[in-house]
């Protein structure tokens, strides 16, 4: 779990970045969660984005995530959420180590 210091630096470094992936009325799949773990292991930190079209909240979007992977919700703006995950390739590790030692 992260704490209020962490969290803050997370999302100050997503502020600039754009989305990455889209809800849309595809809704919620598992080869959707796998590939928001595929974008997670090399960036560590990204952005998605529910379009107007996708038949699920922001809430069910982040229960849907959080209860089936380990990345976490850092922030919710509007339509879109800001997740988080350390990656497990040492190489891809770029913002975990300063986020573990604050």
């Amino acid at each position: 779990m992260l704490r209020g210091k962490q969290k803050r630096y997370l999302r100050a470094h997503a502020h600039v970045m754009r989305p990455l992936f889209s809800v849309g009325k595809n809704g919620l799949t598992t080869v959707w969660l796998d590939q928001l773990t595929g974008a997670l292991e090399k960036r560590e930190l990204i952005k998605i984005n529910l379009q107007q079209s996708a038949d699920v909240t922001v809430a069910e979007t982040k229960a849907f995530i959080e209860d089936n992977t380990d990345i976490q919700v850092v922030q919710t703006i509007g339509r879109v959420l800001v997740l988080y995950r350390v990656a497990t390739d040492e190489d891809n590790q770029k913002i975990s180590p300063i986020v573990e030692n604050m």
